[in-house]
């Protein structure tokens, strides 16, 4: 172009409003007409689902990473590559899609260039995108002709992130995803080099290899996927369609049964789509068998199983052979070890083939590493892959050598349990050791014990019944123990197995105990004795008769279970068992003492501290110490109470026995109260109370609540203690704890007169006099109409006070305890008194 004055000036010629990577023609007597921009075909990408819900937290994240940052010196810094992993059918291209669609109509213009989709369809052979293919395409879209793009990938790659680097300078930031990859050299030549585009990738592997943001895409919560079941199916048949709604148990079912995954939601909500007239409640029952339910996620556009098998046909030989058998282990997770043995293979190797399984996200890591679990659907599709190739797998040999691999470990764990001398097995090297491991496998162990019988491996119950109960007990995982024990009896029972049905039987009595089932307890304890009768088996026999003892005593049948222990006792001695001496002791005189034989009872309990000390038995020297010192209580020699609270306390915290430093924090606080030393009886039953709770120990709670709520009331704080009594009063009605529900009434009446509210005491003190009545303890009675007693007397309604301290102290007397008839009589004489100056 000329200026017009100078023949000899220069020429020049601009083109601008335009990005080129081409020849251009240009010349004096030509007109070039260019677009103010050029169009090229970045809006491929797929419109968002109406239906999209649980993800808010993973798009904000993508977002942020996806906006646009400036670094110190003003200008962008690089923009992280975001990766999205997950599952076959978790739904990451749908997140891809509604985060690019935000971001891409963010009002502050972040991609103002728009967005490159391309579907590299990493798992599907028949469809999968090379990088050079892709390239040739996202160049097309970038309006780049077919004549100008090379053929080699590393010319394409270099025209490519130069057409994306113009576009940035440009102010036409560009939103780059890629979806679907299946591997980091797949992905890795489309992604951008220029510091500001910004990119997305989905795959099933976690690909770690691209230098990007990972972000792993997890299954929906239970309320997300009822959420997107509605949302889809109102979508597609309109707001009137409530069949979720209407039935919201349904609708909870078929999320359940979906177990999270977006794919098979959808394909629920298709399905009821597909006929209008169908009841949610009818879908969600075709779904609960488990052996048809991929069939039942499958429309014919898509399928839940089809998805899986993109990801499958991936797999080695023996990454395959390893997923397939997966499902063999009955619980929750498997550990490496556990793997190990199912697969045949050293552990190293297991672990190399699992990760690899986690980063194709077919199983994945728990929250402790070296466990692994997997999610239902896919479980469904391995089995159905395992039972398909049980033979090329040799399947029953992988259980059996599971299977084997559980019960020896149990049993090498088990030894270290024992509080009294034995043998330790060398597989652990300490208690400890053994219940971390216990621990992790605890929900795997039951499991297959309950089922393995059924899976023709009745030996496999059996052991695991017998090997898990120390466990389970100390624990407190008595539903457990209870379902156990009872598969283990059956199986007993069922090959005529005498000795094993005793066993059985004082392990399901010993679990019934704990959860408060006490008549079925001594039913249990009772055909144990008369079996171990049977076949002359005197030590079992004094183990049942022990038990048999604990039972009673719950039932106030304490005569009887004085009986009992004193058998046992006597075996024991017969047979120079100190150990079951010792505990034979402990529970005489815990029977002793509900009679108040209180000095038999110390003596009882002094002879099994000295045991314990002796075998150096940690753990039962710390129940010796406590059960001593509630003794001791009784007649009134709280500082020795004190000292040997204090000594179980630091045992069970030595020992870690969360159970029982609870239970000596409870007795160490009430022996606390009697000596007046108030703030810290509150202390110790506040720190009880934690600990009931930590462990869902109702009954213990219940526990602490009364003796935190008769702490509170020494110090004046009396709403706060008729709290802790109303809810000692609700959790014993809730267990159906008739003597506790009568000692919960019998303290809140104290803590009712204290704030002067007189006639609610009165009653409560009532009801507490009927409970104990109905119970049989004439001593709660006694106390309850003492109570009962100086509040009428309060209330001036003195002739029925003084009938209520009579029968008080006849109670006293018939039951042995002078320090409380002392109390009655007094209470007795003062309202005598009273009235008689009443009436002058």
């Amino acid at each position: 172009m000329s200026d017009g004055t100078r023949e000899d000036a220069a020429t020049s010629n601009t083109i601008s409003g335009g990005i080129f990577f081409y020849a251009v023609v240009q010349g004096r007597d030509i007109a070039v007409q260019l677009p103010s921009q050029i169009s090229p075909a970045l809006s491929g990408l797929p419109a968002p689902a109406s239906a999209f819900t649980g993800r808010d937290k993973h798009v904000e994240q993508l977002l942020a990473d996806l906006a646009p940052r400036t670094g110190g010196a003003g200008g962008q810094r690089a923009a992280l590559v975001s990766a999205v992993s997950g599952l076959a059918g978790i739904g990451k291209t749908e997140l891809a899609v509604q985060t690019a669609t935000r971001a891409l109509n963010h009002p502050n213009n972040w991609f103002p260039g728009g967005v490159l989709f391309t579907d590299l369809a990493g798992y599907d052979p028949e469809r999968r995108l090379s990088p050079v293919r892709a390239l040739q395409g996202l160049l097309h879209a970038l309006a780049i002709p077919g004549e100008h793009i090379p053929n080699g990938l590393e010319d394409r790659q270099r025209l490519y992130r130069s057409v994306l680097a113009a576009y940035a300078r440009e102010g036409r930031r560009i939103l780059v995803v890629i979806d679907n990859a299946s591997t980091a050299s797949q992905a890795g030549p489309l992604l951008p080099t220029d510091g500001t585009t910004a990119a997305l990738v989905t795959s099933r592997h976690t690909l770690d290899g691209l230098d990007a943001r990972l972000h792993d895409l997890d299954t929906l919560d239970e309320a997300a996927s009822t959420t997107l079941l509605g949302q889809a199916l109102r979508h597609a048949r309109g707001h009137h369609d409530t069949r979720i709604t209407d039935d919201p148990q349904a609708a909870t079912v078929i999320a359940r049964l979906c177990a999270g995954l977006p794919l098979a939601v959808r394909i629920a909500a298709a399905t009821l789509a597909a006929a209008p007239t169908r009841p949610a409640a009818s879908l969600a029952a075709a779904l609960q068998a488990e052996h048809t339910r991929l069939d039942k996620l499958a429309r014919p556009d898509r399928a839940v199983r089809a998805a899986f098998d993109l990801s499958y046909q991936y797999l080695t030989p023996d990454q395959a052979r390893l997923f397939r058998l997966l499902p063999l282990n009955p619980g929750p997770d498997v550990s490496t070890a556990a793997a190990a043995h199912l697969a045949g293979t050293d552990p190293d190797h297991a672990e190399t083939l699992l990760q690899y399984l986690a980063e194709a996200h077919l199983i994945e890591p728990a929250p402790a590493w070296g466990r692994w679990r997997m999610h239902d659907l896919v479980h469904l599709y391995a089995d159905e892959h395992g039972r398909t190739h049980a033979n090329t797998d040799q399947r029953d040999g992988a259980r059996t050598r599971l299977f084997t691999h559980y019960q020896d470990t149990t049993q090498a764990a088990d030894t270290h349990l024992n509080t009294h001398p034995g043998p330790r097995a060398l597989h652990f090297s300490d208690r400890d050791h053994a219940l971390q491991w216990l621990d992790a496998e605890h929900a795997n162990l039951t499991v297959t014990a309950t089922t393995a019988s059924a899976l023709g491996r009745p030996a496999t119950t059996t052991s695991l019944a017998l090997s898990l109960a120390q466990y389970l007990d100390y624990r407190r995982y008595f539903d457990d123990w209870i379902t156990i024990a009872t598969a283990a009896l059956a199986v007993f029972r069922e090959f005529g197995d005498r000795r094993g049905e005793g066993q059985a039987l004082n392990n399901l009595g010993l679990a019934l105990r704990a959860v408060r089932r006490f008549e079925e307890a001594i039913d249990a304890h009772t055909q144990a004795v008369t079996v171990y009768r049977e076949f002359g088996n005197r030590r079992g026999e004094g183990q049942a008769l022990n038990n048999l003892g604990l039972a009673l005593r719950e039932v106030r049948r304490f005569e009887e279970a004085i009986d009992a222990h004193t058998q046992d006792l006597a075996i024991c001695r017969e047979f120079g068992d100190r150990y079951g001496e010792g505990r034979a002791l402990n529970n005489l005189g815990l029977a002793l003492r509900e009679v108040r034989r209180f000095q038999e009872a110390i003596d009882a309990h002094t002879q099994d501290l000295a045991i314990c000390r002796e075998l150096g038995d940690r753990y039962g020297e710390g129940g010796a110490l406590n059960s001593l010192g509630l003794a001791l209580q009784l007649v009134r020699r709280f500082e020795e109470a004190i000292d040997a609270h204090t000594q179980g306390l630091a045992i069970c915290r030595e020992l870690g026995d969360r159970y029982g430093e609870g239970r000596a924090l409870n007795n160490l606080g009430a022996a606390l109260r009697e000596v007046r030393r108030f703030e810290e009886p509150i202390d110790a039953h506040t720190q009880d109370l934690a600990i009931c709770r930590e462990l869902g120990d109702r009954h213990g709670e219940g526990l602490a609540l009364n003796n935190l709520g008769a702490a509170l009331r020494a110090v004046r704080r009396f709403e706060e203690a008729i709290d802790a009594h109303t809810q000692d009063l609700a959790i014993c009605r809730e267990l159906g704890d008739r003597h506790g529900e009568g000692r919960a009434l019998n303290n809140l009446g104290l803590a009712l007169q204290l704030v002067r509210r007189f006639e609610e005491a009165i009653d409560v003190h009532t009801q507490a006099a009927t409970v104990f009545r109905e119970c049989g303890d004439r001593h709660g009675e006694g106390q309850a109409l003492n109570n009962s007693g100086l509040a009428l007397q309060l209330v001036r309604r003195f002739e029925e006070a003084i009938d209520a301290y009579t029968q008080a102290t006849t109670l006293f007397r018939e039951t042995g305890d002078r320090y409380s008839e002392s109390t009655a009589l007094s209470g007795w004489a003062i309202t005598h008194n009273e009235r008689w100056l009443r009436q002058s």
